[in-house]
């Protein structure tokens, strides 16, 4: 942690000021190329910590380095597959652009390593589905539950998810995997 800075900044108040003092970090260590960790659909106002990362993709944008973006769907390991009913607190039915973890690793890999990327924004799902549709594949019943309420931007999420979902298109994963 530093300057009392959460080590992840997923739902930190201030996402923006994290981001600019990690950028003025880089450069003064020289570090040429940076690549931001952003998240599918940044620019939903509905989606508080969203936005957090919209404004952290801008200062990426204009901070003097060489950057790429990734926007990575929903993780799929952020399902539990284990049984023996599968709960989440939004709409079982609605559309997400998941992310297979093992998928994140060579696609950050290849962006990293090579060159072409720079000043590119990729949004990265492994597949589109439902939360249903994988359940029943793991051959489990899917329950949506109450939203506990641990955080309000995370119950503006929940709810946004109930009304849209979260789709991300497969194209670029694909295409960045050689797949």
């Amino acid at each position: 942690m530093r300057r009392g800075l959460p080590d992840r900044p997923n739902l930190h108040p201030d996402e923006p000021a994290y981001v600019a003092e990690a950028l003025a970090a880089a450069a003064t260590a020289g570090v040429g190329r940076v690549v931001y960790h952003s998240v599918a659909s940044p620019y939903v106002p509905a989606i508080p910590h969203h936005l957090g990362k919209a404004r952290g993709e801008d200062l990426v944008r204009r901070s003097g380095l060489t950057w790429t973006i990734l926007q990575p769907g929903a993780y799929l390991q952020n399902l539990d597959l284990g049984g023996p009913v599968v709960r989440v607190p939004y709409d079982v039915d609605a559309e997400f652009g998941f992310l297979d973890l093992a998928d994140l690793g060579p696609a950050a890999a290849r962006v990293l390593g090579e060159a072409g990327h720079e000043g590119a924004t990729y949004e990265l799902a492994s597949r589109l589905a439902t939360v249903r549709q994988l359940a029943g594949e793991a051959g489990l019943p899917a329950e949506r539950v109450e939203d506990p309420g641990t955080h309000p931007w995370l119950s503006a999420m929940f709810a946004y998810y109930d009304r849209h979902g979260l789709p991300a298109g497969t194209l670029t994963l694909r295409a960045l995997l050689g797949r």
